[in-house]
């Protein structure tokens, strides 16, 4: 895993922050420091800079990170799960976790409720419609909603990955996802990502997932 510093991050953010402030409409959507592929060396930079919503993709280095924290740090963090999630690893998860973003079908939301009553989730919907990707059918997503609901998990927001590649397309994803969450009821949008958080704050994001812009390349 790669190394980064307060001052390479201290410097990314604000570009970043720029980036957010000169769309046109737009509302200060939260930033979530996305860590993976970083060691904890991110983390600790991000909350240096008051960043404390910390994101990461898999269970194994999210634990590993957690554990090389001090108590002080791990009570000022803000983890958010952003990957697929397996069933198996909400167990190992559920002490660490605060926001669960990416629930997109009913045998994980069975298993947060029994595991963390109550656990703040997102549903993630596949606005891309590329089956490689994690998400719930948009045509679902209000559908699982109210299913989390019915297991009295916190239904906090919805959450999306914009296609690749392709502006208007992207663009169309994220217009849906921030109707979808209006016919929610929900108060957050998570989409956008290095590459497109313009469009994402433009249609109504209101947290960004950002890693690259942040902490620099993985490769």
């Amino acid at each position: 895993m790669k190394t980064t510093t307060p001052e390479i991050v201290a410097q990314n953010i604000e570009q970043v922050r720029t980036r957010i402030a000169n769309v046109v409409h737009s509302q200060d959507a939260k930033i979530v420091a996305v860590t993976k592929g970083f060691d904890v060396s991110a983390p600790r930079a991000a909350l240096d800079l008051g960043l404390v919503r910390c994101g990461e993709n898999y269970a194994q280095e999210l634990i590993e990170k957690h554990a090389q924290l001090t108590d002080e740090e791990r009570q000022q963090i803000e983890w958010h799960f952003l990957g697929r999630l397996q069933s198996n690893k909400i167990r190992q998860l559920v002490d660490i976790v605060s926001i669960w973003q990416s629930i997109d079908r009913v045998s994980l939301i069975e298993e947060l409720a029994k595991r963390a009553p109550g656990a703040k989730v997102m549903i993630q919907v596949n606005i891309s419609h590329e089956p490689q990707k994690g998400g719930v059918a948009p045509a679902d997503a209000l559908s699982l909603v109210d299913t989390a609901r019915s297991h009295q998990l916190n239904v906090c927001g919805l959450m999306g990955v914009g296609a690749f590649g392709d502006e208007g397309l992207t663009r169309a994803g994220f217009d849906q996802l921030a109707e979808l969450a209006q016919r929610a009821e929900v108060p957050e949008i998570s989409m956008g990502m290095t590459d497109d958080l313009e469009l994402a704050v433009a249609a109504g994001s209101t947290m960004v997932r950002i890693g690259t812009a942040i902490f620099g390349s993985r490769a």
